[in-house]
């Protein structure tokens, strides 16, 4: 089975992983609100998000992070992986977002994008 690992401390919040992601999902239409993934900012900490049940989030911390004007706690950011409770919503459709990986083979755009490693595809 595939995942993708994310490790927080390497992301730098360039965001080429959702222009990746929406580029590949939305018919060559950078679009980052229609991403699987996002990535939140906290102090000068970024979290990059999957939404999706093929995420590998290690807990780093127990910090708030502030989304708008909505308050969540980072267990509730890492619950965005489970495949029951879609974190993402597309707002035209009310769809949710889920990562497919990019198709099979696995070949997510967010991981080939991604220069600073912090995402990375795990096969096991």
């Amino acid at each position: 089975m595939a995942r993708i690992k994310i490790d927080h401390s390497r992301c730098t919040g360039c965001r080429h992983c959702e222009i990746a992601c929406s580029l590949n999902h939305v018919a060559g239409t950078a679009n980052p609100r229609r991403a699987r993934i996002r990535v939140f900012k906290e102090g000068s900490t970024y979290f990059p998000t999957i939404a999706g049940p093929f995420v590998d989030a290690a807990c780093t911390s127990k910090i708030d992070v502030v989304l708008g004007d909505q308050t969540y706690n980072m267990c509730l950011v890492c619950r965005a992986s489970c495949p029951e409770k879609p974190f993402f919503i597309e707002a035209e459709t009310g769809f949710p977002l889920k990562c497919d990986f990019c198709g099979i083979p696995p070949s997510p755009s967010c991981v080939r994008w991604c220069n600073s490693g912090a995402l990375e595809l795990i096969e096991d």
